[in-house]
């Protein structure tokens, strides 16, 4: 779960080593959220900015926590660090920034990539979800009907139930063996339905209560990090639209803990944008919770149940539908969402109860009221005078 950090004070002009000071105002202990320290407004000194060796450590117990430093532009200076702390409730803890030549060895935890060897699939997990989307190969095939294209700018999830990295293992089963990965073997498998459905979080633009249009497969994509603590990545999409003038590209991210996969888009020539969830068979049940922000379709799934869920700030909610339709996978449940300076914001992603987390469909409620409340009063940070 990403947090929008509150910045309080001036930043310490530091050499070795800053600190900073996370409060946690609510009556619950916080965890799996991410910290985001902008560097440049930690250090000064240059030399010292620039150095790809940060470590975070607890300054009350001086142990290193694990972390992850970012290059988002490819400038060669890092512009990121992120950390998750454990807070309890109504307390605070200082964290102390050094440049130290060496990081603690930590596993992967987050990974995306692009997947050419299974048409062009683009891929992304944590610790808990894993998720795909198709690419430009695969809708040429679809519309020259050639087997194994796919026409979709839906979310398909892939439900895993191990902690470990599942994609490269999961393609390989599929592509290099007699194994699929359609069966489940102990890790979890793909028997989530896509098709033209938004899946778990694609967009469509509302024309009428009922038409949507959608756009296609992404043309473009650039991985912006993999590590302990998060995967992003940006995909582009042909204009799309009734008149071909929507212009879309997604930046995504998936943080270590979360259920819920982040996605940041900048969306041109339109006011509002729907997020989907497929309703798949329709024999599911819809929670509308506008007053949290989300919108969650807990539904039968093969010998288990599945949630699924969008979940946006309520500012930005303008209205919610079950669109109900004869025609094959279009039938999709809606939030409708303000595009704000040509950006929209929203979180979507799956819970599913063979993962062993979510027993019940309050469980699943109850897990996106929390991240509501999280998202609502994120953890602050504060830069401190040392």
């Amino acid at each position: 779960m990403l947090i929008t950090l509150i910045s309080c004070g001036k930043p310490k002009k530091a050499t070795t080593a800053s600190f900073v000071k996370i409060t946690n105002n609510l009556n619950v202990n916080r965890e799996n959220e991410t910290v985001e320290i902008m560097l440049d407004s930690l250090f000064a000194d240059v030399a010292f900015k620039n150095s790809d060796h940060f470590s975070i450590f607890d300054v009350k117990n001086n142990t290193e926590l694990i972390s992850q430093s970012i290059d988002y532009n490819n400038d060669g200076v890092k512009d990121v660090i992120l950390f998750q702390p454990v807070i309890e409730a109504q307390s605070f803890s200082e964290f102390k920034v050094v440049n130290k030549p060496t990081a603690l060895a930590v596993k992967e935890a987050c990974y995306s990539r692009f997947v050419p060897e299974r048409t062009d699939d683009y891929a992304w997990e944590n610790d808990l979800v894993a998720f795909r989307t198709f690419g430009p190969k695969a809708q040429y095939m679809a519309e020259n009907n050639i087997k194994g294209g796919t026409l979709s700018s839906g979310i398909d999830a892939w439900l895993k139930r191990v902690n470990y990295p599942i994609i490269d293992k999961w393609y390989k089963k599929e592509l290099e063996t007699e194994g699929t990965y359609h069966k489940d073997t102990g890790e979890g498998l793909d028997n989530f339905h896509v098709g033209i459905s938004r899946g778990v979080g694609g967009l469509a633009k509302k024309y009428s209560d009922s038409v949507y249009e959608y756009s296609k497969n992404f043309t473009k994509w650039k991985l912006l990090c993999n590590g302990p603590i998060r995967t992003s990545f940006v995909l582009n999409y042909s204009s799309w639209g009734k008149d071909k003038s929507i212009k879309e590209i997604k930046k995504v991210s998936l943080d270590k803990g979360s259920y819920l996969t982040k996605y940041n888009t900048s969306l041109t020539n339109t006011n509002t944008i729907s997020v989907g969830l497929t309703l798949h068979e329709n024999d599911g049940k819809v929670n509308f919770n506008i007053d949290k922000g989300f919108v969650s379709y807990w539904q039968p799934h093969g010998d288990s149940k599945l949630g699924t869920a969008i979940l946006a700030d309520v500012s930005a909610i303008v209205d919610y539908k079950k669109f109900v339709t004869e025609r094959k996978d279009e039938s999709n449940i809606y939030l409708d969402l303000l595009v704000k300076n040509s950006n929209v914001i929203y979180y979507a992603g799956y819970g599913w109860k063979k993962e062993n987390r979510f027993s019940s469909e309050s469980d699943w409620i109850n897990y996106l009221s929390d991240f509501s409340t999280k998202m609502k009063h994120p953890l602050k940070l504060d830069y401190l005078k040392r």
